[in-house]
């Protein structure tokens, strides 16, 4: 009879440990919003976070930075399309500008 009673609680307590994780990694999807309306709970899937890391791209900000650690002084964004980011600023030897591809990361096209 012990024994039996050992078994049925060895399993439970893997059963649980086995279900406790999977609910705790699906609890990051729930997000409390706080509004004009008051508190509102906003569950996100995965593919709602898939797509929001590829539409924004590079900010213009983020062109900004990556203008100044790549050299540039004073950067200015002056051009922003669907595909590139372009920063002027000046270097060392006078204007420079660089075009960064509207991706995330901010790559530099050349």
């Amino acid at each position: 009879m012990l024994k039996l009673i050992s078994n049925a609680g060895l399993v439970l307590a893997l059963t649980l440990g086995a279900v406790a994780p999977a609910s705790f990694a699906q609890a990051q999807d729930v997000q409390f919003r706080i509004g004009p309306d008051g508190v509102r709970i906003y569950e996100r899937d995965r593919y709602d976070r898939y797509r929001d890391d590829y539409r924004r791209g590079c900010s213009p900000r983020e062109a900004q930075i990556a203008a100044r650690d790549s050299g540039l002084r004073r950067p200015e964004v002056v051009r922003v399309t669907r595909r590139s980011v372009t920063v002027q600023g000046w270097t060392r030897y006078g204007p420079d500008r660089i075009v960064f591809a509207n991706r995330r990361g901010c790559p530099e096209i050349g």
